[in-house]
């Protein structure tokens, strides 16, 4: 796990959402995939959009943890990109393929909302399973649990 250049949440204060996603049906899971998912730790709008002003503001609390069953957590932070695309940077030295989110700043994350996710092996997709948030633009006092990355360059 690479938590190392990770340290806790300080401001739990901070107006973000965590957000779970979860791999939707596809071809090699026709059922889909609980375990294997995403928690994303951002500012979203009322429409349930990113707000990119808002986490310009607050990026160094921006991130991501990867889930799956076989593997150890891995944190990340979430990152802008090219033509306000939205990417998951686990590696903090830099080595380490980014993951995209396919048009991220258009999508809501809304209970019941499919996003796709560009992967390694290809292009996934996720469907938001539920808000981990108790409230919408607020995390709740369990944002303490999850490691704020150190930021990125």
């Amino acid at each position: 796990m690479n938590r190392a250049a990770f340290k806790p949440l300080q401001n739990t204060a901070l107006p973000h959402s965590l957000v779970r996603l979860e791999r939707a049906r596809e071809h090699d899971y026709p059922e889909g995939a609980s375990a294997i998912g995403y928690i994303i730790v951002a500012p979203l709008d009322t429409a349930s959009r990113i707000d990119v002003e808002t986490w310009k503001a607050h990026r160094e609390a921006c991130r991501v943890v990867r889930q799956r069953p076989a593997e150890g957590d891995q944190l990340g932070h979430l990152v802008r990109g090219p033509s306000d695309s939205s990417r998951f940077h686990y590696d903090v030295a830099g080595a380490a393929a980014d993951e995209a989110g396919y048009h991220f700043g258009n999508e809501r994350f809304r209970i019941g909302e499919y996003v796709s996710i560009h992967e390694a092996d290809g292009m996934h997709p996720y469907r938001v399973a539920r808000p981990v948030s108790d409230s919408p633009g607020r995390a709740p006092g369990s944002c303490r649990a999850v490691a704020t990355p150190a930021p990125c360059r």
